[in-house]
């Protein structure tokens, strides 16, 4: 295991020399001093990595809000009449420098449903493997996070290529991957940290962080359950009372992959879109013929929960489409709380609650 000790007073420099072979992406604060979100930096701009967390998870790094599929004409003078023509687009190396560790293990599990035998989505691919995931350990969670119970956590390095860990004056940088070596070789950074004595850091200030989190969420009950006993289940009309089917959730939540597809025209030339939709939404399950099978809210907000908590623990089983980040709590306009929704799920039926919050 190679760890590599960083130097703040050289951490802008190398930043900058890591700009000659890759784009730079990284939390930045918006316009009223908050942390709108990730974004590609320009020149002169380094990722700010004094806050906990950003607003918006950096899902849009891979999957832009609004993301042209294919231009076409109906031109029947064009040689390209009728044809489907994917615009190019900026697949350079691309280093994302500060994203939190359970938002790099979202990416791993929203790939099972855009990266699979079968089908395979290339705008969400080729940006994926077109990004170099430099992390930075969470040393003081906040108090809605309970990533460590959801397979990630402050310090996980899942979906990660480098570990960056605050120790003050210094980074630790652990290297996981080849593409994370490449990263910290252009930035410059070379000198090495003694492995057993910087692992033993790294380890524990991950134990303290971790101690920190004081929420939980457990699932192994709703893994047993049918998926009718659930969906039949008669708590869904309390838990979805005050919702305003905002959509707030969804476009926060860094595992939310749901879109819709748009064509625009003008003339004889044309756009195809897709577009970030939430499950939220009366629309989005609106057939053609009128019908919505989704028609009420309690039936979208179990669906959402029915995702996240079943669906996708049934057909993965690989835990539940959640990993712990809490945006979706802080940021929900009546207080839904997924922790609470897990906890209900789990001890439908039994006498314990599995779940603290």
């Amino acid at each position: 295991m190679k760890i590599v000790k960083i130097d703040k007073t050289d951490w802008s420099a190398g930043l900058q020399r890591s700009r000659e072979s890759y784009r730079l992406v990284g939390p930045i604060k918006g316009e009223n001093d908050d942390f709108a979100g990730i974004r590609e930096l320009g020149e002169g701009e380094e990722p700010d990595l004094t806050a906990t967390d950003t607003v918006l998870s950096p899902k849009s790094i891979v999957y832009p809000q609004s993301e042209i599929m294919f231009e076409y004409t109906t031109d029947k003078d064009s040689p390209d009449a009728n044809l489907l023509i994917r615009p190019e687009k900026n697949y350079s190396p691309c280093a994302v420098v500060g994203i939190r560790p359970y938002d790099a293990a979202a990416f791993l599990l929203v790939r099972k449903n855009f990266d699979t035998p079968e089908y395979r989505d290339p705008y969400w691919c080729d940006a994926y493997e077109a990004s170099t995931f430099i992390g930075l350990a969470v040393n003081r969670p906040d108090s809605t996070d309970f990533s460590t119970s959801t397979g990630s956590g402050p310090f996980s390095e899942k979906g990660l290529d480098a570990l960056l860990v605050d120790t003050g004056d210094h980074y630790l940088a652990k290297l996981i991957t080849e593409k994370g070596e490449a990263y910290v070789k252009a930035a410059g950074w070379k000198t090495e940290a003694d492995p057993d004595t910087a692992l033993k850091q790294i380890e524990e200030m991950k134990a303290v962080a971790e101690a920190r989190i004081s929420s939980a969420v457990a699932f192994e009950n709703i893994r047993k359950k049918t998926i009718l006993e659930l969906y039949e289940a008669d708590f869904w009309e309390d838990i979805a009372f005050s919702c305003i089917n905002c959509g707030t959730c969804t476009y926060l939540c860094p595992t939310c992959w749901c879109f819709d597809i748009q064509d625009e025209n003008r003339g004889t030339n044309g756009i195809r879109y897709k577009n970030w939709d939430s499950c939220m939404y009366p629309l989005f399950s609106l057939h053609g013929s009128g019908h919505n099978p989704r028609g009420t809210k309690v039936m979208r907000v179990r669906q959402r929960f029915m995702h996240k908590l079943k669906y996708f623990l049934d057909k993965y089983d690989d835990g539940i489409m959640c990993v712990g980040c809490g945006r979706c709590v802080r940021s929900c306009p009546v207080n839904i709380d997924i922790r609470r929704v897990c906890d209900i799920m789990n001890s439908y039926g039994t006498v314990e609650n599995a779940c603290t919050v």
